[in-house]
């Protein structure tokens, strides 16, 4: 039998907007289905952001009852723990997101431990593995509350089915009940259906993917007819013809 989806509003999993765009990311705001706001400095700049600090704190103002993930970005990894301890300022909701390693390979589980001792919330990045998963459980189990991001969509891109291993990332995280896994990079709606059957946490989603999650519960016949409605519509709009 064909499975349906659960409705949006019936998620277990929580969603959160991935984007850097203030007026896109406050009208998912508004959204009640959006728990929280992940960004990084590739969407920052891409969304023209030239005062890191500055666009920070205005969200901060803005949005000061959801998660809010924001990231160093030095390549240095004291300099990085720096930036952290200033990010973690800006709010009670703000999470410091950190990668799992600089440019040159060099991890930073010590320094998420230390932070996460001292009370910081950290949002782990950038991990595709289960090796890494299990060192980074490692360093925050247990302390203060914390997230690990999986790339899973990135992981689908090379060809590997990401579910079997998130679903023993999961496992391994489960005694820490400080810790949340959030699937990253999702690349189609369906993906939230996916974490929400494995117990993810949380799925970072861009707007488009938000938007269409309404759709989640719909009518595959009544979906067939709107697609058949549609491009009678555009032929007419088109004015194509045959000769007869």
């Amino acid at each position: 039998m064909a499975r349906t989806a659960v409705t949006s509003d019936k998620l277990k999993v929580k969603v959160f907007a991935d984007g850097a765009d203030k007026a896109a990311m406050l009208e998912m705001y508004k959204n009640p289905l959006v728990r929280g706001f992940t960004t990084n400095p590739t969407l920052m700049h891409k969304a023209g952001v030239t005062d890191y600090q500055a666009f920070a704190k205005e969200l901060v103002a803005a949005i000061p009852d959801r998660h809010l993930s924001f990231e160093v970005f030095s390549d240095d990894i004291a300099e990085m723990e720096q930036q952290a301890n200033l990010i973690k300022t800006w709010g009670k909701n703000v999470y410091v997101k950190i990668p799992v390693s600089n440019t040159k390979g060099e991890t930073t589980y010590a320094m998420i431990r230390r932070l996460s001792e001292a009370g910081t919330q950290v949002n782990l990045t950038a991990l595709f593995t289960n090796d890494q998963v299990s060192k980074a459980v490692a360093a925050l189990g247990g302390l203060a509350p914390a997230c690990i991001s999986v790339f899973a969509g990135r992981i689908a891109d090379a060809g590997i089915d990401p579910v079997p291993m998130m679903q023993k990332m999961l496992a391994e995280m489960a005694p820490h009940k400080n810790l949340e896994m959030i699937w990253a990079s999702p690349r189609e709606p369906y993906n939230v259906m996916q974490a929400h059957d494995i117990g993810c946490h949380i799925i970072t989603a861009t707007n488009d993917i938000i938007k269409k999650l309404s759709n989640f519960g719909k009518d595959l016949d009544e979906a067939s007819l709107e697609t058949v409605q549609v491009f009678r519509k555009d032929a007419i709009a088109a004015g194509f013809k045959l000769p007869t």
